[in-house]
């Protein structure tokens, strides 16, 4: 169970407490405004929750989840500043939106409450008795006529087995056949003779959901025929009904013309009777074809067309049914639904969810563990990088953390409300770089969305974009992102209209960039650029100390992952680890501990040294003992054989460098772009590291 505090009483935490007071998974601790006669203090006392008026009495209790509800930006930095490194916290402008929704969501109650009521209305209100059984043969609805025919009350009828009151019907056969039968005589036990029809009803999955009979009291219908009926009242009740109904309703005769509409299509499209009445059925259509003409020429009813209607256009779904008589057609009813609120509240919602991931801070240098003073040095630089405007440059070996440093500096910086970028730069084929990075107008090229598309840094204007890799770029590229560091402006694929953005680039490479320079594979220019606040994260063969906190640091995840309760590890295992070299670094010593964990019984606490999978000592043994044999089937084209062999030569090498994929590059002689290329082609990432055990 979630605890959560409300900070903030207001129309936005008052929402969210009705919301969350009925939310079995969460606990609210406290409602804390400063008023005590706000809305939602008053409604915390009725539900007996406690309340205050200082939230900083109440930061400390353990808390998972708090919303800040005030809309004021002081209070939410003061929560965030406050807050316990584990507790999430909500902005007031995601509460707005909640409570919002929240409204509409009551407003769509009422109203499917309100068309309820006038279906039922006229269930009830019609002379022919009706029965609903669902596919257990159980009586879920009569109407008042039933009770009138029957002579059954409804509270004797529903819930109960069909042929418990009527005996002989055949709503049973119906279920079982999937047929319909029209107008089939039957005598009830009252000694009344009706003519009935039954009819299954299936779903659009063609799932079988129940049947209903309709039925008419013969002797009733025949008085009816030798009276005088009085049609007059029938039509004016009828008018009733669908003056009142919420949906929007519209009737044409046989040819088109239409006869009749209720208010509530005037809410919807704007137009009046006088607009509609007496005119053909496509004058009330702004985009698409009359619905009322298909159906007065194919007979057949049609259902959820989307069209526009009005001269405003609205957006709406369409339900048309013929009314025929004696098998002549006699005109058509169409039903109006408008969608565009429910366009409005779903685009809120996406709205609502951007808003949410764009504030997720991943992690923080609270997650960064490490107390070693080459590790220390490494912090306080990143720490006084993320208050300054300068480009970042993280160097440090594969595994050694610097997402992680990337993710600390953008939510320690000013820009932590706003997008945080991901890009591997290696990972991205070279043909379509650019595009990703930069978007594209439309027909820029072939299959180039209609509109065009942001690239990677228009999405994180404001924010920050974390460019890994990035000594994997080509010169081209190199050109292109010295622009954007020079101009702080973009320009499209295929565009021509520079656009201005305000980014910060934080980027990160394992490869020796001064090198590069002098091999003319990485801009001497770009490299000052980029060079402003240079950050060297240690390796772990240079931070052995930190072992022991990183193990336990790494248990705790794990734990929580899996499910386990290991508590610690023995001295003779971390003497082991600690004498091993670690060339995949921190990334390598989280597989280790992570398959140690998987081996150990669950009742077990401590991670002893048989327990840690064998560490290489050099490439050579690792390589001499460990590699995968290579045999080929004989019966492979050429090209299916020379791509088995590639693909199990990859494996080995990946293995014998600790599955560090710029070492396995350089092992190979290949650039680290084709690496990822090989491996996402032979789907190599998806293997684990148990596999080659």
């Amino acid at each position: 169970m979630k605890r959560v505090l409300i900070v903030g009483g207001g129309k936005g935490g008052s929402a969210l407490l009705k919301i969350l007071s009925a939310t079995a998974h969460m606990e609210i601790v406290a409602v804390i405004d400063k008023k005590n006669d706000a809305m939602g203090i008053l409604t915390a006392r009725n539900f007996d929750i406690p309340v205050g008026v200082n939230w900083k009495e109440w930061i400390h209790k353990d808390l998972d989840i708090i919303i800040e509800a005030t809309g004021n930006e002081q209070v939410l930095e003061e929560l965030l500043e406050t807050k316990n490194r584990k507790t999430v916290v909500i902005p007031g402008s995601v509460a707005y939106i909640i409570a919002e929704l929240f409204e509409e969501k009551e407003k769509l109650l009422d109203r499917i409450k309100l068309q309820m009521s006038n279906q039922e209305l006229i269930l009830n209100n019609i002379r022919d008795g009706m029965i609903v059984i669902n596919n257990e043969e159980i009586v879920q609805f009569v109407n008042k006529s039933t009770e009138r025919i029957v002579g059954v009350s409804k509270k004797d009828f529903e819930g109960k087995p069909i042929k418990d009151i009527i005996e002989h019907t055949r709503l049973p056969h119906v279920l079982r056949s999937r047929r319909k039968e029209v107008n089939q005589k039957l005598v009830l036990e009252n000694g009344k003779k009706v003519i009935t029809t039954r009819i299954p009803v299936i779903n659009a999955d063609d799932h079988l959901v129940g049947a209903f009979a309709v039925f008419k009291d013969i002797t009733e219908v025949m008085n009816l025929a030798e009276e005088n009926t009085d049609l007059k009242e029938i039509k004016t009740m009828l008018e009733a009904i669908i003056q009142s109904s919420d949906e929007a309703i519209t009737v044409v005769d046989e040819n088109g013309i239409g006869i009749m509409i209720n208010p509530a299509y005037t809410r919807i499209t704007g137009l009046k009777e006088a607009d509609i009445v007496g005119q053909p059925a496509n004058v009330d259509i702004s985009e698409g074809e009359s619905m009322h003409m298909k159906v007065l020429q194919t007979r057949r009813p049609v259902r959820g067309v989307r069209m526009k209607v009005g001269s405003s256009k609205k957006d709406v779904l369409v339900n048309v049914a013929p009314v025929i008589v004696d098998g002549k057609i006699k005109g058509s009813v169409g039903v109006l639904h408008d969608v565009s609120e429910i366009k409005s509240l779903t685009s809120e919602l996406k709205r609502a969810r951007q808003i949410i991931r764009n504030l997720e801070a991943k992690y923080t240098f609270a997650d960064i563990v490490g107390t070693s003073p080459e590790m220390k040095l490494a912090l306080e630089q990143a720490k006084v990088g993320a208050k300054t405007p300068a480009t970042v440059l993280l160097r440090g070996d594969s595994g050694t953390g610097k997402e992680l440093f990337a993710h600390a500096i953008h939510n320690e910086s000013d820009r932590k409300h706003n997008k945080f970028i991901r890009v591997n730069c290696a990972a991205i084929a070279e043909s379509i770089l650019e595009s990703e990075l930069f978007g594209y107008e439309e027909g820029a090229f072939s299959g180039a969305k209609r509109g065009g598309k942001k690239g990677y840094f228009e999405e994180a204007n404001m924010g920050s974009i974390f460019l890994d890799e990035i000594g994997e770029l080509s010169l081209h590229m190199q050109a292109k992102l010295l622009r954007v560091l020079q101009e702080h402006e973009i320009v499209r694929v295929g565009g021509t209209d520079p656009i201005t953005i305000n980014v910060r680039i934080i980027t990160a490479t394992n490869i020796n960039l001064e090198k590069a320079i002098m091999n003319r594979t990485f801009r001497e220019d770009l490299y000052y650029r980029l060079n402003r606040l240079p950050i060297f994260i240690p390796s772990l063969r240079e931070r052995v100390t930190d072992l022991p906190i990183l193990i336990n640091h790494i248990i705790d995840k794990i734990n929580q992952d899996y499910g386990r309760n290991v508590k610690s590890i023995s001295e003779d295992a971390l003497v082991d680890l600690k004498n091993y070299h670690w060339p995949g670094n921190v990334r390598e010593l989280e597989n280790v501990i992570g398959r140690a964990m998987i081996y150990m019984d669950m009742n077990e606490e401590l991670i002893k040294r048989e327990h840690i999978p064998s560490l290489g000592t050099n490439n050579t043994t690792s390589h001499t003992k460990k590699d995968i044999p290579i045999e080929i089937e004989n019966d492979l084209t050429l090209q299916k054989a020379m791509e088995q062999y590639e693909k199990k030569y990859i494996l080995n090498a990946y293995k014998r460098n600790n599955f560090n994929k710029t070492k396995t590059a350089k092992d190979l002689n290949v650039s680290i772009r084709n690496l990822y290329y090989k491996m996402e082609k032979y789907k190599i990432e998806k293997i684990s590291m148990q596999d080659f055990s």
